[in-house]
């Protein structure tokens, strides 16, 4: 298997994919204990639930489970069967007649431009993704990833597709691993800054957001057709973090984002960062964040280099 977000141990990951609706969910199951998380909010146009639990100042102090889901704000039905899966395993924070799973999620806008506006991620697409969870994770066009596109800013007829991508970083016995939901406006770049995946300029390359942007270049091509993008993140490591340390593990993944998104967390993204520790392995947070920034770089390369196309819009799997 390649590098994974579960080379953490006790992390699974599981996918629910609505392949002919173009849409899907992603479970990232805790260990069975829970594990401590705090999300870094990058974007400004977010769909989420539960983000108040991943605060360093939170009563339970830990989640059960991170929902990552297609389907704009209807895909965060699918946490409610994530929630029911593990209260019927007694997964949970104890309120003395019986737990409460802590499940935040976030979700990507992918109503458009592939698969059916009306497919939506649901509370049982929420739950065959846990009963998929497994160690081996299945990138690209799957899960969160399967209706997921990038470089928006011409037009959904000038996008290419997004995905899922997935990788981990070591240093002895320290692991720092990424999963990543690709769904930007702006583009892809590999790790010299080259675009690979973006707003097409129509003749055979790439029109570079970031420059038509700055060139005063209208968003999506039409003020009027501008729609909610996102990209999510879950970075996690075996070492020992509390949440305060955690807090500049997520933003350190977000910087991880910057450098291969462009741009990054622009008025019409949700950007969202959960950043996780499930381990005991001892270790500075500086340690752990430029980790960070490594295992997410190439977690968003991976989405995009493993999208098939589908429904007109290219990729690069193709």
């Amino acid at each position: 298997m390649s590098p994974a977000l579960t080379d953490v141990r006790g992390i699974l990951v599981g996918h629910a994919t609505d392949a002919e609706g173009g849409t899907g969910c992603t479970v990232v199951l805790a260990p069975e204990a829970g594990m401590p998380c705090v999300a870094f909010v990058r974007g400004r146009a977010t769909g989420t639930r539960e983000l108040d639990a991943c605060r360093a100042e939170s009563l339970a102090g830990r989640v059960d489970a991170i929902v990552l889901a297609g389907g704009s704000a209807y895909g965060l039905a699918a946490a409610d069967g994530v929630v029911r899966w593990l209260e019927s395993r007694g997964r949970g924070f104890a309120v003395g007649a019986g737990v409460v799973p802590i499940v935040p999620a976030a979700v990507v806008f992918d109503l458009l431009p592939c698969g059916r506006f009306d497919a939506r991620p649901s509370a049982p697409m929420g739950t065959a993704a846990c009963d998929a969870a497994t160690m081996d994770v299945a990138e690209g066009s799957v899960g969160a990833g399967t209706g997921a596109t990038v470089g928006k800013a011409l037009g959904a007829a000038r996008t290419m597709k997004g995905g899922i991508g997935t990788w981990s970083a070591t240093a002895g016995a320290v692991v720092v691993a990424a999963l990543v939901v690709v769904n930007a406006f702006g583009d892809v770049t590999d790790a010299e800054g080259r675009v690979i995946a973006g707003a097409r300029d129509g003749a055979g390359g790439f029109a570079g957001t970031a420059a038509y942007l700055g060139r005063g270049g209208v968003p999506f091509g039409a003020v009027s057709a501008a729609t909610p993008q996102t990209t999510l993140a879950v970075v996690a490591t075996n070492a020992a973090l509390d949440r305060v340390a955690l807090g500049g593990v997520a933003r350190a993944a977000g910087d991880g984002l910057a450098r291969r998104v462009v741009p990054v967390g622009t008025p019409f993204d949700g950007d969202v960062v959960f950043a996780c520790s499930a381990g005991t392995e001892p270790a500075t947070g500086l340690q752990i964040e430029q980790l960070a920034r490594e295992a997410t770089e190439i977690a968003v390369e991976r989405a995009v280099r493993l999208a098939r196309g589908r429904d007109g819009v290219p990729g690069l799997a193709d």
